[in-house]
């Protein structure tokens, strides 16, 4: 076995015992970043790949060379229902969040990328297809890295800023993110709550973390979610833990919050979801934030 000895350090000190002491430019002391991880159309598939996607409702698995139909239109629902459900509980409660998008699945359906044009959410890179981008190559990363950001410019008009794959990057993806240029940050790590600079060949790249924790995966990842009055409390808990800290003077905190739209865009998940929306607009001290504005802030 050849083992990858490339690629970033580890660290495991981070900020310490005293997390850096500052204010979110709009003067609340807990940041909520929604990611909406947009990936259907871009994954997986028995026609295009030989192979079927697994994220399904379901835990059964179907092997080439049969379709499997009821993870295909599962995907699709999301697509096709589940993202405007989302879309328009954001437009009623005017807040900004961040797509976290692959390149095919935007190609997919115009009428979103129409919607998205015609307001402020970010897009951010979440890969041309919804693959496991850890496998590929370095030069095969980065060509895909390329059409996937000249993808979304021309079905969105955004440049993407910020870059995160599926599950977790390759040794290179940091490094190429920085050789490519362009972009402020990148999400493919979860080892800390606030951002903060990596080395990337003595240059520093900003990386705004992101989470397993706090993510709608866990309807379907051990331990599960039973119901989504679960997904809410889960929620709840951790923003009255950062809200605490904060007021307790340990800095002020970002709550990074993931979900997708063929999951929470089902009906009684995305009940669980605004609840928690009202419940952070009711909060004092606490706004939502689009993953871009951390970035430009920090």
């Amino acid at each position: 076995m050849v083992v990858d000895r490339v690629g970033p350090g580890r660290d495991f000190v981070g900020y310490g015992p005293k997390p850096p002491e500052f204010v979110w430019p709009d003067g609340s002391s807990v940041a909520v970043s929604i990611v909406v991880n947009y990936e259907e159309g871009a994954e997986l598939n028995l026609l295009e790949d030989g192979v079927n996607d697994t994220w399904g409702e379901y835990s059964t698995i179907v092997d080439p060379p049969w379709r499997d139909l009821g993870t295909e239109t599962h995907f699709e629902f999301g697509s096709r229902v589940g993202i405007w459900r989302l879309a328009r509980m954001f437009d009623e409660y005017g807040i900004p969040v961040s797509f976290g998008a692959c390149a095919v699945a935007l190609e997919r359906n115009p009428p979103l990328c129409k919607w998205l044009r015609a307001h402020e959410h970010e897009v951010l890179g979440h890969g041309y297809r919804w693959t496991d981008d850890w496998k590929l190559d370095r030069e095969e990363e980065r060509a895909r890295m390329r059409l996937a950001i000249e993808s979304v410019e021309r079905t969105t008009g955004q440049r993407v800023r910020g870059w995160y794959v599926r599950s977790f990057p390759s040794v290179n993806t940091r490094e190429l993110l920085v050789e490519e240029g362009g972009f402020l940050y990148d999400s493919d790590a979860c080892n800390d709550e606030l951002p903060y600079f990596a080395d990337v060949n003595g240059r520093p790249f900003l990386v705004v973390p992101y989470t397993k924790v706090f993510n709608d995966n866990r309807y379907f990842i051990a331990p599960t979610y039973g119901t989504p009055h679960d997904f809410f409390e889960n929620l709840r808990l951790g923003l009255d833990t950062f809200v605490r800290e904060a007021r307790g003077g340990y800095g002020s905190k970002l709550m990074t919050v993931g979900i997708h739209s063929r999951w929470t865009g089902q009906p009684n998940r995305a009940d669980a979801l605004r609840r928690f929306v009202e419940y952070v607009l009711a909060s004092d001290d606490v706004a939502f934030v689009r993953r871009v504005d951390v970035a430009r802030f920090w």
